[in-house]
């Protein structure tokens, strides 16, 4: 063989190598799922079970707000995640600035397990972006002791002659806010009128302004300050609640979380499939496993949120089917999605409810 020959020889066999190392690599490459979650919110056992039957690793990273979540994706973690798990009020925004892919629904058989109200939401006509991960509801916590005929209304958080002097808090959600707010006016939950933002920033500032407001504190560590007495009165989530609770009984024998009569929220946590990401088919077997009815019912099971699985229902735990992981009829009738908001409406807001904060 000719020394050109000999080189061209070469060259084949370090390209085929190269190609064989390429494949390997991107076989290596598929046997990652890159999960992009809330924190403590999905079961070890879970994990351990898809990665299993799939044999592939499940590397997770943590978000702790939509606003950081939303920050990594425009910085490129479109293409670094492969399942992500924002809240229903933020998907527009996903879709529109287009950080998020359409699924593929033929990947994706359990689809028909997801209950109706969840199958054609407003926050995604048709679901064409979005498969819902866990629900739930916000509502007021209080102390049976302190307030043993408590109205289930707002008036327990916004009259002062309802309560004059007991601790209580709000939530540093904004909008969670301001809905509570317009809804104990009359306006609804889902307020998105300029006027009613006023009105509703008002009562705000005005509720702030008492003597036993004691700050803004969100989830658990409004369940921590109602366990050890330092307050009252405060907003967190159902799941949030009932998990607490079953941890540690004794500390909520008078603790009742309640729902207000003139409304409040209904959110919804999906799954959705970033743009780019680097495994979408893998990602559609996850969402799809997610959707098993035993493996939707060990979910909530494991962290007491409400499961948007009808499949998975009868596998819940006794206390997970009934209120408060599932509200009444009469109760889901007033129960509101957050409004997603953009442009205009957005800056309005955000002007309106830093006010409120800042004053």
């Amino acid at each position: 063989m000719s020394m050109a020959n000999k080189r061209r020889a070469a060259a084949l066999l370090a390209l085929g190598i190269g190609s064989a190392l390429l494949t390997f690599t991107a076989q290596a490459a598929e046997k990652k799922l890159y999960l992009f979650n809330w924190t403590q919110y999905m079961d070890p056992d879970i994990i351990s079970e898809f990665e299993q039957r799939y044999d592939v690793d499940v590397v997770q990273s943590y978000f702790g707000s939509l606003a950081e979540m939303y920050a990594k994706l425009q910085a490129g973690g479109d293409s670094q995640y492969d399942v992500i798990v924002p809240s229903n009020y933020f998907i527009p925004r996903l879709i529109q600035s287009g950080l998020v892919q359409k699924l593929d629904k033929s990947q994706i058989p359990n689809l028909d397990n997801v209950l109706a109200r969840f199958q054609n939401p407003a926050y995604d006509p048709q679901a064409q972006y979005s498969v819902p991960y866990q629900w739930g509801t916000t509502g007021l916590v209080y102390n049976t002791e302190t307030f043993p005929d408590a109205p289930q209304s707002w008036s327990l958080l916004f009259d002062a002659d309802v309560n004059p002097s007991q601790p209580f808090s709000m939530m540093t959600d904004g909008q969670v806010m301001m809905g509570a707010a317009c809804a104990w006016q009359g306006q609804g939950y889902d307020c998105t009128d300029r006027q009613a933002w006023v009105d509703a920033a008002k009562l705000l500032l005005k509720t702030k302004g008492r003597r036993n407001f004691t700050g803004f504190a969100d989830g658990t560590p409004v369940l921590q300050q109602l366990e050890r007495g330092v307050s009252q009165v405060g907003l967190t989530y159902n799941g949030d609640y009932l998990l607490n609770k079953s941890e540690n009984p004794e500390a909520y024998e008078h603790l009742k979380f309640m729902l207000p009569k003139e409304g409040s929220e209904l959110w919804v946590d999906a799954m959705m499939i970033p743009a780019r990401a680097p495994h979408p088919e893998l990602a559609h077997k996850f969402i799809n496993f997610i959707l098993d009815a035993k493996i939707g019912a060990q979910l909530s099971n494991y962290n007491r949120y409400s499961t948007p699985n009808k499949a998975a229902i009868p596998y819940l735990d006794e206390d997970l089917q009934g209120p408060p992981a599932q509200p009444t009829k009469e109760q889901m009738a007033e129960l509101k999605f957050t409004p997603s908001l953009d442009g205009q409406k957005l800056q309005t807001f955000q002007q309106i409810w830093n006010e409120v904060k800042s004053r």
